[in-house]
């Protein structure tokens, strides 16, 4: 079978398109999301009535922007092209937004059945986003520019990094969530299913993904200036 080629920006798109809607569907599951997720949602639920312009997507790359100063701050560098990132954030949060209209808002649904199909749509897409987006050689979001880099800076392994990452978010997730709704809004059993699957699902997605896509760049120049 002949493959699909020169998709490594292909990739990027499809993996934002994706993986917004998979966050879409984890937060209407009301399951819980992932630790990257869970602390924006809980902001933009606290003061969405207070400031109507501050959406879920608007949250999610404030809150991913916030992350990468504090990235600056530890690594004590800054580089244009780290902003490159944050707009990638940007477009990401846009098009969350865009899929939460289509798809009614935020509202979880009402059926057990329809909660749990959702969850396990969402986390399959999210999966396959990630394994697209490792194949890209565009910005990186936030997050993984993060572990990359301050694992870099420290010399520490990125399991590890991300690791800390991770609990550091997910402290901050319960915490938000006591301080500001009293109850654990957006954590919850699927928060931990994420944390436990997400690696594995990857690594399945990866073999049908590299079977039919190959992802030499359409842009050679752009590769090179961005590497």
């Amino acid at each position: 079978m002949k493959k699909i080629g020169k998709m490594a920006e292909m990739a990027w798109v499809i993996g934002t398109v994706l993986c917004a809607f998979g966050v879409v569907l984890c937060t209407k599951s009301g399951l819980g999301l992932s630790m990257m997720a869970a602390p924006p949602f809980i902001l933009h639920i606290t003061l969405r009535d207070l400031l109507p312009w501050f959406t879920q997507g608007t949250a999610q790359y404030l809150f991913e922007g916030s992350m990468l100063l504090i990235m600056c701050v530890l690594i004590r560098r800054f580089r244009l092209k780290f902003l490159l990132s944050f707009l990638s954030g940007v477009i990401f949060g846009v098009v969350l937004d865009l899929w939460l209209l289509v798809m009614g808002g935020n509202g979880q649904y009402v059926s057990m059945a329809a909660r749990v199909l959702s969850f396990a749509a969402g986390i399959g897409c999210i999966s396959l986003s990630v394994a697209f987006m490792f194949r890209t050689y565009l910005p990186p979001q936030i997050p993984e520019l993060f572990v990359m880099k301050v694992a870099e800076s420290f010399r520490k392994d990125q399991p590890r990094i991300k690791l800390i990452l991770d609990l550091s978010c997910l402290a901050l997730s319960f915490a938000l969530a006591l301080i500001l709704t009293g109850k654990l809004t957006g954590i919850g059993v699927g928060t931990v299913v994420i944390a436990v699957a997400n690696a594995p699902l990857i690594r399945l997605w990866s073999k049908p993904v590299d079977k039919f896509f190959s992802f030499e760049p359409m842009f050679p120049k752009l590769e090179k200036w961005l590497k």
